[in-house]
């Protein structure tokens, strides 16, 4: 088994858009088998109904996350604003963990940070207002006693509804605010930050108590080609995926 640890984030598979999901299960069946573990930091999905409500496309990437596990490779998946549904039934077919976020872990003695990325968006009061009704467990529970058909047609409008909000946003409001990212590492005693949600990959290198900080941002997977964090053992490096 290799020692590389893989992050990946946003890659909102569809039955929309078959071309994501291809790319996925390729990446599963070459790329990640290497890995000793992968973890997936939110929005694996661009709709999730339901561990009770899978949908038929949906089937061959849990049975593919499921072969992975059994060959050893280590699954942590995080939730996203797209698919925070995802639950224990998930976690039970394809082997995965479900993290916290944000979470904390050690890559060769270094405290890391790991997030999906939306907290970090707090000048974006609307879409936290948004955030903390969805992750509700009185919400969930309201969404979940639906018929399967209630919830995508609630989860396609709550997508349509999002566009819209975005392109009437600054770009600068839908990114992280610095100060956020600054007391949230303070606070977990963190010099390493990896996440996602913004779809703006970058690396970036700062100041924190007089001490070097970095944020990783990992990128969105579209079409025919997606993105990657890896750690060696001794590096934290960018990678790209395709076909």
């Amino acid at each position: 088994m290799g020692r590389e640890i893989l992050f990946i984030s946003d890659l909102h598979l569809d039955p929309e858009r078959p071309t994501g999901e291809r790319l996925f299960l390729d990446f599963l069946q070459r790329r990640a088998r290497g890995a000793s573990a992968l973890y997936i930091l939110g929005d694996l999905f661009e709709i999730w109904l339901g561990d009770d409500a899978i949908l038929p496309a949906s089937k061959p990437i849990l049975n593919a996350l499921g072969r992975l596990a059994d060959e050893g490779v280590e699954l942590h998946v995080m939730h996203g604003n797209r698919d925070f549904l995802l639950g224990e039934g998930f976690c039970t077919l394809t082997g995965a963990r479900l993290l916290e976020d944000p979470a904390l872990i050690q890559l060769n003695g270094t405290p890391t940070l790991l997030m999906h990325g939306d907290l970090l968006c707090t000048d974006d009061t609307d879409y936290q207002k948004f955030r903390a009704m969805v992750r509700s467990p009185a919400w969930q529970r309201e969404q979940l006693s639906k018929s399967p058909q209630q919830r995508l047609e609630l989860a396609r409008r709550l997508r349509q509804q999002s566009r819209s909000a975005g392109g009437t946003k600054r770009a600068e409001i839908m990114d992280v605010n610095q100060s956020t990212v600054e007391n949230t590492m303070r606070s977990h005693g963190a010099r390493q930050l990896i996440h996602g949600h913004t779809h703006r990959p970058a690396e970036h290198r700062f100041t924190l108590d007089e001490q070097p900080a970095t944020r990783f941002v990992l990128p969105e997977w579209s079409g025919e080609k997606g993105g990657l964090l890896c750690f060696d053992g001794r590096r934290l490096f960018h990678e790209s995926y395709a076909c």
